[in-house]
């Protein structure tokens, strides 16, 4: 089972991955002059700074969220622990969509707290695994 927390990893660094590439889209009217409007304003000036933000998120609360599984993965962990890992996968997707696609901070506070809950529950499945070892 602790094999299983390498897949929700892995899916975390390819949003990571994809928002990069979402950011190089975005900038590159500004950058490179591709898709730029006829009066020269890059098209994607709303979303760009969104995409931003939400690209520097990634390095933030989710580093918990890899530091619990590197942890869980040292110890036979049940059936909890991935679900929570896919559960909290599953929030950044949403917590991404929301930031980047609309400006409602109370619906990213929401999933936000879906995210912050699931890792919460990763550590303390973590911490009681370690507790267990001799």
């Amino acid at each position: 089972m602790t094999q299983a927390l390498i897949q929700p990893m892995a899916a975390h660094v390819a949003l990571a991955v994809f928002l990069y590439v979402l950011l190089t889209v975005a900038r590159a009217p500004s950058v490179w002059g591709f898709g730029r409007r006829r009066d020269g304003s890059n098209p994607w000036a709303t979303f760009e700074p969104r995409i931003s933000a939400n690209l520097s998120n990634q390095f933030e609360w989710p580093v918990f969220f890899h530091v619990a599984c590197l942890l869980l993965m040292q110890h036979q962990t049940g059936r909890l622990a991935v679900v929570l890992a896919w559960t909290f996968v599953g929030g950044r997707v949403l917590h991404s969509a929301v930031q980047i696609l609309t400006t409602n901070i109370r619906l990213r506070g929401l999933v936000f707290t879906v995210n912050f809950l699931a890792v919460l529950g990763l550590w303390t499945v973590a911490l009681g695994a370690a507790l267990e070892q001799p």
